[in-house]
């Protein structure tokens, strides 16, 4: 297998050793393209925005191209990382976005063809260890590399395919929109979009090898719309009067009174509730602080304002069953900011002991977008 190499700002490579350990602890366009898109001139020809999917006959894709994930399991892949330095394209001195000031950025590239599509992704309490999916069901894991605070690559980028319980790629039983990722200690649970399941593996023990198996999930969940299902997946952990839940958020499964459906399973107090939808904005991930606060991301897009995404907090206290809850936006931004699909965050407490929010991008394996990874301080939290 080949060597990773990582090349940062200035293109040059670094010898990036092994980090020890894995997650979790067992017992991963240029300037012309930017003023296209900010000035909306570009969106004639992003026929997949509107719904942010890649096209199903794509993703149901030949023996070849699956045939590529699956050789060898898994296979060290070289990523490249151009740095991203200013956040707002407008103001290119601006750091402080809403409750947000951003950090750094960085846009990914690799000669693997199954890199891209990346849907969601988990970091160690440090910040450096990742676990990431795409939507066609693949794992990445790896290492995400700092010069001081800033994030200047990524090193020990492995890739695999999601596997079944009969040891085969999932995507191979034609489950595919892997969208969603949580860990429950050495349990990892991935959410299915388009087939409304949810799979649990034993990934301390086996990491990527891990055999899949469906767990048990709610009726309403599997009667969720095609295309609009679940979009994230939150473990809460102990401490909480929701201990052992997993929740679990759809894109845009709306209710009686057009507000997003979500899932409290397992835990004490097991049902449905709603989370207010408003500005048209869908959900695309979400995740707890370490203050026991749930973070939700959103997007939306439409051909007169383009691509926006936000952050929302809601307290997890007012997750019930029957609930529909709400809560303040932290962030918004648009075209004119260095965004793309966001569809993955993350949060982990730094050095100097500041929250930082970590968002990845789903490029839909489209020339036009990109895969972006951006980290932010939180400041109010």
């Amino acid at each position: 297998m080949r060597p990773l190499h990582v090349r940062p700002a200035e293109q040059k490579e670094h010898s990036v050793s092994n980090a020890e350990g894995a997650l979790p602890p067992p017992q991963g366009g240029g300037e012309t393209r930017r003023r296209l898109l900010a000035g909306g001139l570009a969106f004639g020809a992003l026929a997949l925005l509107p719904t942010f999917r890649p096209d199903p006959a794509r993703a149901q894709s030949t023996k070849d191209e699956l045939d590529a994930y699956s050789i060898p399991v898994p296979a060290r892949i070289e990523v490249r990382a151009r740095p991203i330095e200013s956040f707002d394209l407008r103001d290119r001195a601006g750091r402080r976005f809403g409750a947000l000031q951003f950090r750094s950025g960085l846009v990914l590239t690799s000669s693997f063809r199954g890199f891209g599509g990346l849907s969601a992704l988990r970091l160690d309490p440090k910040g450096e260890r990742f676990v990431a999916i795409s939507d066609r069901g693949v794992w990445f894991t790896g290492r995400i590399v700092y010069q001081g605070a800033e994030m200047s690559g990524l090193a020990d980028v492995e890739a695999a395919p999601i596997l079944g319980s009969d040891g085969q790629p999932l995507t191979r039983r034609k489950w595919y929109d892997s969208e969603s990722l949580a860990f429950d200690g050495a349990t990892a649970y991935v959410g299915y979009e388009r087939v409304n399941q949810i799979v649990k593996f034993d990934f301390g023990r086996d990491g990527v090898r891990a055999l899949g198996q469906p767990i048990a999930v709610p009726p309403g969940l599997r009667k969720l719309p095609n295309n609009k299902g679940i979009e994230s997946l939150v473990v809460v952990p102990k401490g909480s009067p929701l201990a052992g839940t997993l929740i679990a958020i759809s894109e845009r499964g709306l209710d009686a009174d057009r507000n997003i459906v979500g899932f409290l399973i397992g835990g004490k107090t097991p049902g449905a509730f709603a989370i207010r939808r408003t500005e048209d904005f869908d959900i695309s991930d979400a995740m707890l602080l370490p203050s026991g606060q749930l973070l939700v991301l959103e997007r939306k897009f439409s051909w007169i304002q383009g691509v926006h995404i936000r952050i929302r907090r809601i307290a997890l206290s007012t997750l019930m069953p029957g609930a529909v809850v709400d809560g303040p936006v932290l962030f918004n931004a648009d075209l004119g900011h260095e965004i793309d699909n966001m569809e993955g965050i993350d949060a982990h407490v730094d050095a100097a002991g500041d929250t930082v929010l970590t968002l990845v991008s789903d490029d839909n394996f489209s020339m036009l977008q990109r895969t972006l990874l951006l980290q932010f301080t939180l400041l109010d939290d």
